[in-house]
This record gives structure tokens, sequence and C-alpha cells, in this order.
């Protein structure tokens, strides 16, 4: 992997300029957040942003595809749908296909918001309880496990990231990005305030990850927690109040400049 050496100031010019390029609502026209900008009430929000982050993997147009035929069989109303679809209509879910997310794993998932919104509140309430503990992110996404799984769900266990674990716990923190940042051009949501931005971590995959390297904002090799922490840490020192800005552009360079 060849290495582009560059000065701590030049790198943050770079960088910059590469994330205003990206973070501008072009950006949605490719993404699988469009299929959650179809939606204003907060409730349809968070649950389709969710459901729509989990299947955020392969191919991005059958992701949006996929994306917008669940929210079909969800009848375009996700949230209302959680709190009261018949067993009926859960097990018409059985036809749900995404890669390795089958109608069983969609049912658990649905199963569970019910039991998240009707006894925790709801999901920002999960997510925001465990940041409380002890401000980090790490521990909000290990709260949310535990929640999650609190009527069994085994065979769907593979398809939430375990932080405890080591999962880098990509899907979720592109969903925490999008309902936590406000990045005032109307990309992300920012529709939650108890998790500050400031206190992201990057969604790594294997574009922000290569690239990421590429640049030497990450030397660990595997792209677990701790490759999370490294990179986020050292974004974190070209602007401390937004780090996670920069996921635009080491997303944008991976995928749209074959970087």
């Amino acid at each position: 992997m060849t290495f582009f050496p560059m000065k701590r100031d030049d790198l943050k010019d770079f960088l910059d300029e590469k994330a205003e390029e990206f973070n501008r609502p072009a950006f949605i026209e490719t993404d699988p957040i469009q299929v959650a900008k179809q939606f204003s009430e907060k409730g349809n929000i968070e649950i389709a942003g969710f459901l729509i982050a989990t299947i955020s993997w392969g191919n991005r147009a059958a992701i949006i595809k996929n994306a917008l035929r669940l929210m079909e069989m969800l009848d375009n109303q996700p949230h209302d749908f959680v709190l009261n679809a018949s067993q009926e209509e859960l097990q018409n879910l059985q036809k749900f296909v995404h890669r390795t997310f089958n109608g069983h794993d969609l049912i658990y998932f649905i199963q569970s918001l019910r039991n998240i919104y009707t006894n925790h509140v709801g999901l920002e309430r999960v997510f925001e309880n465990g940041f409380q503990k002890n401000g980090s992110v790490y521990d909000a996404l290990q709260y949310f496990f535990k929640v999650f799984f609190e009527n069994d769900g085994e065979r769907t266990r593979k398809h939430v990231p375990n932080v405890l674990k080591g999962a880098s716990a990509k899907r979720l923190n592109m969903y925490l990005r999008w309902l936590c940042r406000n990045d005032r051009v109307g990309v992300d949501f920012g529709l939650w305030k108890g998790i500050p931005q400031s206190a992201l971590m990057l969604p790594l995959d294997v574009h922000t990850g290569n690239v990421g390297r590429k640049l030497g904002l990450l030397h660990r090799k595997s792209n677990d927690w701790k490759a999370v922490e490294e990179i986020t840490a050292n974004l974190r020192k070209f602007d401390p109040d937004d780090p996670i800005k920069y996921d635009f552009a080491l997303f944008g360079l991976g995928v749209f400049e074959k970087f």
C-alpha cells in the first residue's frame, strides 16, 4: 500500500477540503441515507435509519433497493409498524432478505424495537443512557447491544456488532453519525442531542480504513474497535468538535476517487 506523507497542516487542509466537497446534499443521491430522508417524523426517521444502517453492507444500489422494499413492507410507517403490527403482519416480513439478513432476523429486530419503545422509551434514550455511563460511544454501543438482546435472539446476534468482542461497529457508528451529527447542510439529521458530535467514532470500513492507512492516520492492520479508536483520535486532532466530518473525506476519496 502506497503511503502519502503530508505535513500535519497540509493533511488537515486536504481533509477539510475533501470533507466539504463530499458532505453536501448531492451525497444523498447515492447513499442509503436517502431512504431515511423520505421521513419527517422523528420516530420514523430513527427506526428507518436503524434498519437501513443494519443492512448497509455490500453493493450500494442493492442496499438502497432493499431498504426501499423494507420500508414498503413496514407500510412506510416504521414507527407505527413497530408499535402496532399484528402477528400476521410480522409473519409477512419472512419474505425479506438482504444478503445474510433474512425475514427471521427482521422479525426479531421489529420485536426488539417494540420492546425498546415500549419499555425503554426509545432508541434515543437507550443509546444516551449507555453514553452517560462514561461519556463514550463505546459504552453507548455496549449498552445498546445488551438491551437489544434482552429477549434472546441468538441467531440474530451476528447482525448487531458487539464492541466487547472488538467489533468496529461500522454501521452503528454510521447510524449515530446520521442521528447525532448536525452538518448544517442537510445530509446528517442531527436529531439527537444527548451524544455530542465531538464524541462520535468513525464508521470504519474497508474504504475509510485503506485511505486512512495511506494517509498515515491508521497503522493498525485490522479494522476492529482498536483501529476505530486510533483513527478517530487522529481525526479529532484536526477538528475536536466534529471529527467525524472526515468520514465524508475518507469515504469519498476511497469510493469516488479510488484514492
